[in-house]
This record gives C-alpha cells, sequence and structure tokens, in this order.
C-alpha cells in the first residue's frame, strides 16, 4: 500500500477509459484499468495506467472488493456493447450493482458511473420489443441503485458519443436530456468521448458533483465552471 492517490476504472480499455487514464494519471493519481482480457493489458499500459485482469461479468463482490482495496474512487465505465439482451443486463446492470456493493465493502465511497443523458426518458418511451430497451433498462436500473447505495456518487450523462477531440467545455441538459428546456437540434447532443474523460477527471479529481447526475454535450462552458 502506497500513499499515492488511486482510481480503479471498470471497463479499462473502452475507448473513453483509455482517454481518461492518462488525465487521471497526469491529476496525480495511480490509475489500476480492469480488462477481462489479457490481451488488452498492453493497450493500457500503452496510456500509463496497470492492467488488472478480471472479469466483471463473472467475479463476485467480494473478489471485486479485493481489487478496488486502497482506492480513492471507483469509476464505472464498462459496457456489454449491445447486441445481446442477457449479457447487456449481466454487465450494464448486475455488475455494476455488484461493484457498488463491493465499492461500499472496500470502504471506497467515491463511485462514478458513466451512463447516458435519456436514459430516464428511453426507458418510459421505448417499447420493450425494441432492441435498445435491455440497455435503456440496465443502465436506468443501475443509475438508481446507485443513487440509494450510500456512495458519494456521480452519474455522468453524455449524448451521442464522437470521436471528436474534448474542447473543455460543457453545456448542461436537465433529467430529460433538454438544454434550456427544449429539446437539442440535430447535433447538439454531440460528445467527444474525451470530453467525457476530461469530465470523469474532473469530478475525481475535485470531488466535483458528489450526489448528481450531471446530463451534460459539447457546449461553451468551461467544464470546472459547468460542474461544480
Amino acid at each position: 500500500m502506497t500513499d499515492s492517490k488511486r482510481v480503479v476504472i471498470i471497463g479499462g480499455h473502452g475507448k473513453v477509459a483509455l482517454l481518461a487514464a492518462p488525465k487521471l494519471k497526469d491529476a496525480g493519481y495511480e490509475v489500476y484499468s480492469i480488462v477481462r482480457n489479457p490481451d488488452h493489458a498492453d493497450d493500457v499500459e500503452a496510456v500509463g495506467a496497470n492492467p488488472v485482469v478480471l472479469d466483471i461479468e463473472s467475479a463476485d463482490t467480494a473478489t471485486l472488493a479485493g481489487a478496488f482495496a486502497g482506492a480513492d474512487a471507483v469509476v464505472f465505465s464498462a459496457g456489454a456493447g449491445g447486441g445481446n439482451p442477457a449479457r447487456t443486463n449481466a454487465v450494464d446492470y448486475e455488475a455494476a450493482v455488484r461493484s457498488m456493493d463491493a465499492a461500499a465493502q472496500a470502504g471506497v465511497t467515491r463511485y462514478v458511473i458513466v451512463s447516458y443523458a435519456s436514459v430516464g426518458d428511453d426507458l418510459d418511451r421505448l417499447d420493450p420489443s425494441d432492441s435498445f430497451y435491455p440497455y435503456a433498462k440496465a443502465k436506468h436500473g443501475a443509475d438508481a441503485y446507485l443513487r440509494k447505495s450510500g456512495l458519494d456518487y456521480t452519474i455522468l450523462g453524455p449524448g451521442m458519443l464522437t470521436l471528436e477531440p474534448s474542447t473543455g467545455k460543457v453545456v448542461i441538459a436537465d433529467e430529460h436530456a433538454n438544454i434550456d428546456g427544449r429539446k437539442p437540434a440535430a447535433g447538439e447532443t454531440d460528445t467527444p468521448r474525451e470530453l467525457v474523460a476530461d469530465v470523469i477527471t474532473h469530478v475525481v479529481a475535485n470531488n466535483a458533483a458528489i450526489d448528481q447526475t450531471v446530463n451534460f454535450y459539447q457546449g461553451e462552458t468551461p467544464i470546472a465552471e459547468a460542474i461544480r
């Protein structure tokens, strides 16, 4: 055990996680990135993080708690990738919930999860036969569980993820994913993955947005001003 600050990222080989890891490292954290595939360890190391090979889909709460021991924060940025409703539920809901319980068990109170802006409305508006419905249900359920978990949580709800570089600036959306009470026009919900990584780093490093759900897109307000 060292005196260094430590963050554990679940879903460490995801695009957002690979962008967030070096930013968290630059903010003074040791970063431990959980990956399922050992072949991904080199990619994790290349961005300055320490790979932890662990399958969150099968790992129990105690095993996850062991992986979180000594961390200052846990960031959940994993996802099943859609296409398989059973696996979507297993990863995006069941594994997420176990990781929340594990964080509490390990004494890690700070927990940040990457969700998406319109998750609440999607669950109500989508027909259960829609192929996207299992994902919306899993993410909505995980978010709801986190709000009641007693952890110092932040739920991040970006919009349409893009590969554009981060501007470091956002616009905050409301609980219905609207901007200033109106439905965003085409393109207004675009959110660079790197911007999501910047927001993760900001909320972790500054203990910002504790017990808050923050829906956001690329905008004109610096992150530090918009998210406190």
